[in-house]
């Protein structure tokens, strides 16, 4: 397949069925692939040069994020609703809250020395208006933030939430480094205040710059109209 969505150079370690289960996510959730459209392992495993194998594993793998349902004819697209993705901004907020709260009590210098490395190497890719390389450091900011506190648990539903997100923020970037490329300015700052709020260790602080972001980047509406404005027709991404 040689129109993909999913960034190729992030692949370089993903098994076959991962790499099958990254593009067909970015697919369903930009809405190229429609809700209702049933999969066929046949034809995705031509498609993607593969066996079947790698696309039943991929298929369980987008079952369990509810994105496709699995039924005797085939995997069937459901894609994600209004709903599902304020639920999905819902659950991170709980999982950050929760580690800001830990965060307070914990030596944090080396995690804000980590944080402002991120944040300079996220400059750079708006410098060279590089959407993908943004994403990334966008959610190696946030994951890194969430594994300093070295909770099992934790991560796991991180983990578990990190796909989804990831294709979110990578579409989202795409669309706005096209569009509103001075937005990102802000976003900068946004970042930074985080790095700030962590440095100071002041509880009301870090939450308030916490909600602040969300509050920023939580606009279930606008991620909405988007994922139906790509659906029209989603550009392919070297």
């Amino acid at each position: 397949m040689s129109d993909l969505l999913y960034p190729i150079k992030w692949l370089s370690k993903a098994s076959a069925g991962d790499r099958v289960a990254y593009e067909l996510r970015m697919r369903i959730i930009s809405g190229k692939i429609e809700s209702g459209t049933v999969l066929s392992e046949n034809k995705l495993a031509a498609d993607f040069s593969v066996s079947r194998s790698p696309v039943r594993d991929a298929l369980k793998v987008l079952a369990s994020e509810r994105i496709i349902r699995l039924e005797r004819m085939g995997a069937v697209v459901v894609g994600l609703s209004k709903r599902d993705i304020q639920e999905i901004y819902d659950v991170r907020l709980l999982i950050e809250t929760f580690v800001f709260e830990r965060l307070v009590r914990m030596e944090r210098q080396e995690l804000v020395r980590e944080l402002s490395k991120v944040l300079e190497m996220m400059k750079i890719a708006i410098k060279y208006k590089d959407a993908d390389e943004f994403s990334y450091q966008d959610v190696l900011f946030h994951e890194t933030i969430i594994r300093s506190i070295d909770h099992g648990y934790v991560s796991m539903m991180w983990q578990n939430l990190k796909p989804v997100m990831e294709s979110f923020i990578l579409l989202s970037m795409r669309q706005r480094i096209d569009e509103d490329i001075e937005d990102f300015d802000r976003i900068l700052a946004n970042h930074a205040l985080y790095i700030e709020a962590i440095e100071t260790g002041d509880r009301k602080r870090m939450i308030a710059s916490l909600h602040q972001n969300f509050d920023d980047v939580q606009e279930v509406e606008d991620l909405w109209k988007s994922q139906q404005l790509m659906t029209k027709g989603v550009e392919p991404h070297d």
